[in-house]
């Protein structure tokens, strides 16, 4: 098919455009005629093109399938558009900054710093071919220390591009790369100072340009040497052509190096530099622009101090290297003037002035003369033949000179460096291979180009060539390596250009010869380049002007301005400033200008010894172009010629080596994140070579693929008869022969098809034609069937509703009918019976209502009369009734009035009676009215009688008389009865005066008490009332401060919870990696160590740990220490002679044994005393507590707390004493009960005191709330002195109860006393009786009795030590079974039941017969064996035991035996050396565990079963020695028996934690095994497997249970079988695969986000299902483990399982939300990532728009917060991360006396079990 014939209708094509290069367009009808019309994509414009040449028809573009591809080589058109299309796809709306361009790694610069350069992309990379994820300059990295692995051969980058273009970063990554993945074989750490050497270098090599605030202004290569290991072993650096000028001047807009600007920032830290602002030096200056965005030069000047010191340059030349660079400086600020005091008339001759302050900070700071400085500065000599003349030099030459001597020592000063750097990176080990990282300027092209673009073009057409030829040759290998027929590719030669420069009479030629000529010049040189270099068609002349030269590059037309040319070629310093200079003082100058003078005696000045495997190198000496050397012949070589040996020194190194090129692409001018310049981008990459590179591939077949991947995509092309699917290669020829009638338009290669340019793009055309034809087929039938079915529903729905429509009238008919016939005789009955029924109905109502009418009147009648008589009767009773009751009433009240008043005046009456009563006056004068009364009566007796006396008696007086007579009688009864009245009177009156006397000074002392305690009340009530307001105020600002502060403290609590918990998960998770981090270390020092020993001694690392492990403490860092020391604990031990009574009598170890359990039954004591301790500080806490907390009866808990107070203090003094007694033996038991007895009436009266004090209070505050509540009639309540009397009373019987408490208080310190002092003899009988028993236990028996005696104190002691256990043991139970028997009494009363006395009697009589019972019976010897649980063995012996039992130990003989039995043994080993208390048999067991598992773990390093066994019993064993620790916290589940085996004197804390970081180390090297064997498996499983057929290719064969996750789920059921045989503990099986799984879901997830071919709907469907695999698994072997380990083991998943999701969801604006939704544990990155690399496999498939991308990024990015951004962002998942393993205490039930050790083991007579 001809070109042409593409150009049909809906074609689309590039048009030119005069801003953006190429723009789209469509073709609006076919190529006809010259003519092709177009419609412009963006504008919408309709445009006619004529087409003069059918050959140079408008580009065409590529489907859309190919856009955006990572290679420009795999698309389908190879041109200018595509490349630029392609590139600003990928950069612009994929972010992705790398492209392949065939060999060529194509880098554009994205102003921003990306999270694609950590450890986990560099892991990621590692061992991966390039191509297979996506561009990125680790991978070529990768590529070329992969080919230093296989060929053996040295490798090369080059790295080019453009100021600005990232030359310099691109190249340090590179090298990071090697640093990490090549090692380091030395202890100088090379990647170290590798990468330290980059901020030297920038230092003083870069420089701020227009284009580049950091550009790198001379070319280095540095060489990465590395040794038979391919580990780095070393580097070494070249340089090349620094810009010298730049120190003198620079352009608007730019600056001098950074190191000046430095130094001026960091002037207040050396004043004797006597260094100011940089604005005041003048080669500062000029530019005009000293300062860079977001850099702080102080800052950047510690980093270059620190970088120096890295690499091992002193402080001294550090001081002389800032003195030269502060004198290069003060060099440019001398001013040079013309003398004023010339009279000569020549007033051009230069000056400096003798005051001139820099001149002199110069000279002081180098120590050079002053006057000769000043002299040679301004003069000059000229040697002739007869004569030497010192002429004046004018101002311009004065400062050209000036100038060039600043310029040579900043030369001189930046070759130290480089060979400062050199020094430093060299190792001295052997370098067998290097990699070499070129790192230099790219093609340049100004509007004023000078010698500098000149030499750096010259260099870039050498570069060019060789890529040229390299790029050629793998063309043409790649045919042949196809076996396909191939035709010489004509590719651009730039050998013209270079011979134009460098032949005899070229460029650099004709300049050397100007430069030789006395009176040579600038134009001279011009006018000879064009006299002689016009024959060469790649040289010009200017239009205008003959200063300058134009030259054809191969990237462009450069036009060279001469001015300069020969003074920078010649770089010429006077030979009288060289020599000044040489006398200065500082060391650094001299050594300097030494070498330098050294240099052109010698001929060379390398800065790069030339490597040993170089034999391609020529004789030339390579040099550095910072200063040119000189020639054999003693003159002086110039610049352009040395960099030209240099160059070709270079090029030869190149060739020698397998280069790999990365061109670096600067996107715009203004330094904009992510926008793409178009025009820019097509001048660079028209200059570094990737358009010819294009052109290369585009001249032969450009687009190559693989016969699957060719059938799968395009099989749809042929009939389905036609396909062979068991001869792929036929059925793809079919295809094409069918639609390419051209056959040179193809071949086919061995494994590939090879298409030429734009026939990939001519069948994705005839594909899409063929879908869209088979589409229109597929949808025609299937409207068609659809229609078709639709009628014939229509058509029977019709049918069946009109026979249905018609039934329906006929049957409504009939049964009109019907009805009608029935409705008629129904209503002929109807109103028949109708008409009866009304009848009969009237007449039975007619009848009914007479009736009833009749009826309820004569009832209404008779019961009116009824209700008439019933109310008389109630209205007669009611009245009565009432009557009554108000009479009642009436009489009532005025009863109750009467009572009221005579009860209110006899209260007055008996009040006034009562105060009469009480008043003398009163009763006299009642006595003087009785005696007036007896006197008057007295005379009337007289009168009367004296009347009788004188009168005659007549009948009517005598009546009178005798009735007179009468009354005198009854008057004398009556004055006897006064008498005695009188009488009793009289005595009353005798006793009432005293009583009153008495009464009355009581009242007195009533009254003063009275007002003294209404005052004292009045005091107490204000003082009260104050405080109570002040105690209330206190109360609620404490009560609200304290809720502020409890809510506070809970926040705070919680926060700190949080944050603790995070930090120890952290901490944690960092010193397991550092643990691991520690082990790899030592796994590569043992390999080291491994390795064949070099001539030179040295020390190993692991032997000098291991000594000083020996020699001292285990270090601090992992927490560790020797086992704590027991001996001074334990002072009865140092009376006893252990050496004595070893021949004949009883054996130490029997002596040994008693006196060690005498030892922990003290031990015991202590411990019930430090618990007795602890519970004292318990009770003293909840006291605080309770002080603090608001109580809720204040005066009870108050004096509770004193209460306490005092017996804690009781407590505290007793604790005392039991200390000071604790080494005694037994304290006397009945002592102890005498305490409790008393302690416990302490207690009952302390309750009462309490109670009634309680009471007391009480009632005082009732009476002080009465008095507030009567306010001022207080009298009331104390009118009779009740108040005082009960104060009093109240008083009595407080002193009475102090008195009492005292009392009992004096008691009990007195039974105290006396029992201390008994305890105290006991102890002194105790310590005389020890110390008399040891004496005799220590001394050797004289005779058979003795020995008796010894060994019957011995059985008695060990005896009644067991007893006393076993009493002891027994109380503690009694105890606690007397404190729930009180606690079951407190509920019996409180529930209501009162008999509970005789309950609790009975208890105690019960319980102390059983004390009694226990402490009577006799302790009883079996005659039986018991075994103590402990294996004993001999030290000689220890190496065998370890070797058979963890070193020759099989996994298959281990499963077959108790799990975890080597750890119990092990255990039951250290239990003896516990028992016989021998340290340093215990230590070196120790030691030789740990030894023999890592020695055992190392041997088999690959074997997961070992590590699964290892990890079980290390485990076991930790466990073990926790459970027979003596913790508390680890004895709650253990039974009595186990308890009695805890380990008595060996604290083996420490050892935990070591075993703890044993089995830490085991399971990082489980999971790392693991991950090893899985890693292989990852991608083909998950990834690239594809079991469901037709989605993006042909049907798959049967899976195979090898292949894909069918052998992932093996693998892993392999590995949990084998963790379920050694017995793993559960939870640790559960976090194993959970680490397991975490790292599956990263590796293949960085790997989706790093391959491009994996991002579309068909893959996402694969992968998912694949993922379903793993989680059915999940579900099925890890349920055992609770349904918590399987979701917590499928969440490691999510991110995996949620990118898949990401690409089968839909993509929609709508979308977004729950897109979001859906991603949740997938970073804002990664979900713009994959949505980036999305390609749709199809046309018709949605294509995922930059509007929703950045919608997406925005949503995440809000939901994640304001802080997110702050957080480091990584793309890729850390698939180094390890959970932070927790190893969970699991104690075992397993008895020790129960173990034996098996027969397998051979174990025989090694072991013996006590």
């Amino acid at each position: 098919m001809t070109t042409k014939e593409l150009y049909t209708k809906d074609a689309r094509i590039w048009v030119e455009h005069p801003v953006e290069v190429w723009e789209s367009a469509t073709v609006t009808s076919d190529y006809r005629s010259g003519v092709l019309i177009v419609k412009l994509d963006r504008s919408g414009e309709i445009r006619q093109i004529k087409i003069t040449d059918e050959s140079q028809m408008p580009p065409l573009r590529n489907p859309s399938l190919l856009i955006g591809q990572n290679d420009l080589t795999s698309l389908s058109y190879l041109h200018e558009p595509a490349v630029l299309h392609n590139l600003r796809v990928r950069f612009c709306d994929r972010n992705a900054i790398y492209t392949y361009c065939g060999i060529v790694l194509v880098a554009i610069n994205p102003y921003y710093d990306l999270p694609i350069y950590g450890d986990e992309t560099i892991m990621a990379y590692r061992g991966q071919s390039m191509g297979d994820l996506d561009p990125h300059i680790f991978a070529v990295s990768e590529e070329a220390y992969t080919k230093l692995e296989r060929e053996g051969r040295d490798q090369s980058i080059i790295v080019s591009g453009e100021s600005g273009a990232g030359k310099t970063v691109s190249a340090k990554y590179a090298m990071r790369y090697f640093a990490a993945v090549g090692g380091n074989a030395s202890e100088t750490q090379v990647e170290r100072k590798v990468l330290a050497s980059s901020p030297i270098m920038e230092a003083i090599g870069n420089a701020k340009t227009t284009r580049n605030d950091n550009s790198s202004r001379f070319g280095k290569f540095i060489e990465i040497h590395f040794d038979h290991q391919y580990r780095i072993s070393g580097a070494s650096m070249r340089t090349y052509l620094l810009e010298k000028s730049r120190v003198v001047y620079q352009s608007a807009g730019e600056r001098n190096y950074h190191v000046f600007y430095q130094l001026c920032a960091a002037a207040h830290m050396m004043p004797e530099l006597k260094l100011d602002h940089q604005d005041s030096f003048h080669y500062l200056n000029q530019g005009g622009s000293p300062d860079i965005d977001g850099v702080d030069d102080l800052k950047a000047f510690h980093e270059t101090k620190n970088a120096l010191t890295t690499l091992g340059v002193s402080e001294i030349e550090q001081q002389n290297m800032l003195t030269v660079l502060a004198a290069i400086l003060h060099l440019g600020n001398v001013d040079l003037t013309t003398d004023p005091d010339d009279h000569t008339g020549n007033n051009d001759g230069a000056y400096i002035d003798s005051q001139d302050r820099h001149l002199t900070i110069i000279c002081a700071l180098l120590g050079i003369s002053r006057p000769e400085l000043s002299r040679w500065l301004t003069h000059r000599r000229i040697a002739s033949a007869h004569e030497v003349i010192v002429s004046r030099m004018d101002v311009q030459r004065a400062a050209f000179g000036r100038d060039a001597l600043a310029k040579r020592l900043y030369g001189e000063l930046f070759s130290w460096l480089v060979q400062a750097v050199n020094r430093a990176l060299d190792t001295g080990h052997a370098k067998s291979h290097f990699i070499g990282v070129l790192d230099i300027y790219g093609f340049e092209t100004f509007e004023i180009n000078s010698f500098e673009q000149f030499c750096i073009n010259y260099a870039n057409e050498k570069l060019q060539q060789q890529f040229n030829s390299h790029v050629f040759k793998l063309e043409q290998d790649e045919y042949i390596k196809e076996e396909i027929s191939w035709k010489m590719i004509d590719f651009y030669d730039n050998q013209p250009c270079i011979d134009l420069i460098e032949d005899r009479l070229g460029v650099l030629a004709l300049l050397d010869e100007e430069c030789r000529v006395p009176q040579g010049s600038d134009r001279g040189f011009v006018t000879k380049l064009h006299q002689k270099c016009s024959q060469y068609p790649h040289f010009l002349k200017p239009r205008f002007g003959d200063a300058a030269f134009i030259i054809k590059h191969f990237a462009d037309n450069v036009e060279y301005q001469c001015g300069g040319f020969l003074e920078k070629n010649r770089d010429t310093v006077l030979e009288e400033q060289l020599e000044c200079v040489r006398q200065s003082t500082v060391r650094l100058v001299r050594v300097m200008l030494a070498d330098a003078s050294a240099d052109a005696t010698a001929g060379t000045h390398a800065t790069l010894p030339p490597p040993s495997r170089r034999r391609t190198t020529p004789s030339v000496p390579v040099a550095s172009l910072t200063q040119p050397p000189r020639r054999a012949s003693g003159q002086k070589q110039t610049v352009g010629a040395q960099f030209r040996q240099s160059l070709s020194a270079l090029m030869c190194t190149l060739s020698a080596t397998t280069p790999h090129y990365v061109r670096c692409i600067k996107p715009n001018d203004t330094k904009q994140a992510f926008q793409f310049d178009a025009a820019r981008a097509v001048n660079q990459l028209r200059a570094c070579g990737v358009l010819e590179t294009i052109r290369i591939s585009s001249a032969g077949f450009p687009s190559r693929w693989l016969y699957q991947d060719f059938f799968s995509r395009y099989r749809l092309l042929c009939l389905f008869k036609e396909i062979d699917r068991a001869d792929i290669k036929a059925t793809c020829s079919r295809i094409l022969n069918r639609h390419i009638k051209e056959p040179d338009k193809y071949q086919f290669g061995a494994t590939k098809i090879f298409f030429r340019a734009g026939q990939v793009a001519y069948l994705e055309k005839i594909r899409a034609d063929v879908q869209r034809l088979y589409c229109v087929r597929v949808q025609s039938c299937v409207r068609g069937f659809l229609a078709r079915r639709r009628y014939r529903r229509l058509v029977a729905a019709l049918h069946g509703i009109q026979a249905r429509a018609r039934a329906f009238l006929v049957r409504r008919k009939v049964q009109e009918i019907r009805r009608n016939r029935a409705a008629v005789k129904i209503q002929k009955n109807v109103r028949g019976w109708l008409a009866r029924t009304k009848y009969q109905r009237l007449r039975r109502l007619a009848i009914g209502l007479q009736a009833h009418a009749r009826g309820y009147l004569a009832r209404k009648l008779y019961k009116d009369k009824r209700m008439l008589k019933a109310t008389i009767t109630i209205q007669r009773y009611a009245r009565g009734y009432l009557a009554r009751k108000k009479a009642k009433k009436m009489r009532r009240q005025i009863i109750i009035a009467q009572s009221a008043i005579r009860r209110f005046l006899a209260r007055r009456l008996y009040k006034r009676l009562r105060i009469e009563a009480r008043s003398l006056d009163h009763v006299k004068s009642l006595n003087k009215g009785l005696e007036n009364k007896i006197i008057s009566l007295q005379q009337r007796l007289g009168d009367a009688l004296e009347k009788a006396r004188g009168v005659e008696p007549l009948q009517a007086q005598i009546v009178e008389l005798r009735a007179k007579l009468e009354m005198h009688k009854a008057v004398e009864i009556e004055a006897k009865a006064l008498k005695e009245s009188i009488n009793s009177k009289e005595n009353l009156l005798t006793k009432l005066q005293a009583e009153l006397a008495e009464e009355k000074e009581k009242n007195k002392r009533v009254l003063t008490e009275k007002k003294e305690l209404e005052e004292k009340y009045k005091r107490d009530k204000e003082a009260l009332a104050s405080e109570s307001e002040k105690l209330a105020n206190e109360l609620r600002s404490n009560k609200e401060h304290y809720e502020l502060a409890l809510e506070e403290r809970d926040k705070q609590h919680e926060a700190e919870k949080k944050a603790l918990c995070l930090e120890l998960e952290a901490e944690r998770q960092s010193r397991q990696k550092l643990l691991s981090s520690q082990y790899e270390l030592q796994e590569r020092l043992d390999t080291i160590q491994r390795a064949p020993a070099p001539k030179e001694h040295r020390r190993s690392l692991s032997d000098a740990s291991t000594n000083s492990q020996q020699e001292n403490t285990v270090e601090d860092d992992f927490g560790y220490g020797s086992v704590r020391s027991v001996e001074t604990t334990r002072p009865a031990l140092e009376a006893v002679n252990w050496s004595a009574g070893t021949h004949n009598g009883p054996t130490p170890m029997a002596d040994a044994g008693l006196v060690l359990r005498m030892q922990n039954r003290i031990s015991v004591l202590q411990g019930e005393l430090s618990r007795t301790a602890k519970r004292a500080a318990d009770l003293e806490d909840r006291l605080t507590n309770r002080l603090m907390s608001p109580p809720s009866n204040p005066d009870t808990d108050r004096f509770k707390v004193e209460e306490l107070e005092i017996e804690n203090k009781k407590l505290r003094e007793h604790l005392n004493r039991l200390r000071a007694a604790g080494d005694g033996n037994q304290v006397s038991k009945e002592i102890l009960d005498t305490l409790s007895a008393m302690q416990k009436e302490l207690d009952r009266r302390r309750d009462e005191c309490i109670q009634l004090k309680s009471v007391l209070t009480h009632q005082t505050v009732n009476l002080k709330s009465l008095a507030s509540n009567y306010g001022s009639d207080v009298d009331i309540i104390n009118e009779d002195g009740e108040l005082a009397t009960a104060y009093e009373a109240q008083k009595g019987i407080n002193r009475a109860l102090q008195e009492e408490l005292v009392n009992e208080k004096k008691y009990f310190a007195e039974h105290l006393a006396s029992a201390k002092a008994e305890i105290e003899k006991l102890k002194e009988d105790n310590e005389k009786y020890q110390k008399l028993l040891s004496v005799d236990l220590s001394q050797e028996p004289k005779n058979k009795s003795q020995e008796y005696a010894q060994n019957e104190i011995i059985r008695l002691a060990s005896e009644s030590l067991a007893i006393q256990e076993r009493v002891d043991k027994l109380s503690e139970s009694c105890r606690r079974y007397k404190n729930q028997i009180r606690l079951l009494v407190c509920k019996l009363k409180e529930a209501g039941i009162d008999d509970v006395t005789d309950i609790l009697e009975g208890n105690d009589t019960i319980i102390s017969q059983n004390i009694s019972t226990v402490d009577l019976a006799p302790v009883m010897r079996k005659k039986e064996r018991e075994y103590l649980g402990m294996f004993e063995y001999k030290l000689q012996d220890e190496g065998v035991i370890i070797k058979k039992l963890i070193t020759d130990l099989k996994p298959r003989t281990a499963i077959t035996l108790l799990p975890g039995l080597p750890a119990y043994i092990l255990f039951m080993m250290l239990r003896h050396t516990d028992h016989v208390d021998d340290e340093p048999k215990m230590h070196h067991l120790m030691k030789a565990i740990r030894l023999a598992v890592k020695k055992t773990l190392k041997k088999r390093v690959d074997s997961v079963e070992y590590s699964a066994m290892w990890l079980s019993n290390m485990l076991r064993l930790l466990n073990n020695l926790r459970q027979y620790s003596g913790d508390a916290i680890y004895q709650a589940a253990n039974t009595p028996r186990q308890n009695q085996q805890s380990l008595r004197i060996f604290d083996l804390s420490e050892y935990r934690q070591l075993l703890s970081d044993i089995a830490i180390w085991i399971y990082q090297g489980l999971i790392n095994l693991l991950e090893h064997q899985l890693e292989r498996l990852i991608v083909a499983a998950i990834l690239e497997y594809e079991e469901i057929s037709g989605l993006s290719g042909p049907r798959a064969p049967a899976p195979q249970p090898s292949a894909g996750p069918a052998r992932l789920k093996h693998e892993l059921a392999a590995a949990h079988e084998q963790l379920r045989l050694h017995a793993v503990d559960p939870p640790l099986r559960v976090m194993i695969f959970k680490q397991l799984f975490y790292y599956i879901c990263a590796y293949s997830l960085n790997h989706l986000l790093l391959r491009k071919d994996l991002c579309c709907w068909a893959k996402g469907l694969q992968i998912r299902y694949n993922i379903s695999h793993l989680e059915t698994w999940i579900k099925e072997h890890l349920a055992e483990y609770g349904q918590t380990s399987v979701e917590e083991t499928l969440g490691v998943l999510k991110p995996i399982t949620q990118a898949v999701h990401l690409l089968q969801a839909r993509k929609s604006m709508a979308d977004v939300a729950s897109t979001v939704d859906m991603c949740a544990d997938l970073s804002a990155m990664q979900v713009c990532k994959i949505l980036n690399m999305y390609t749709p496999a199809e046309e018709y498939e949605v294509k995922v728009t930059r509007e929703f991308i950045h919608e997406i990024q925005k949503l995440m990015h809000e939901r994640a917060g304001p802080n997110a951004s702050k957080e480091p962002q990584n793309l890729l998942m850390d698939t180094k991360m390890i959970y932070s393993v927790q190893f969970q205490y699991s104690p075992s039930a397993i008895r020790l006396e129960d173990i034996e050790v098996p027969e397998v083991l051979e174990l025989d007579g090694l072991l013996t079990k006590i």
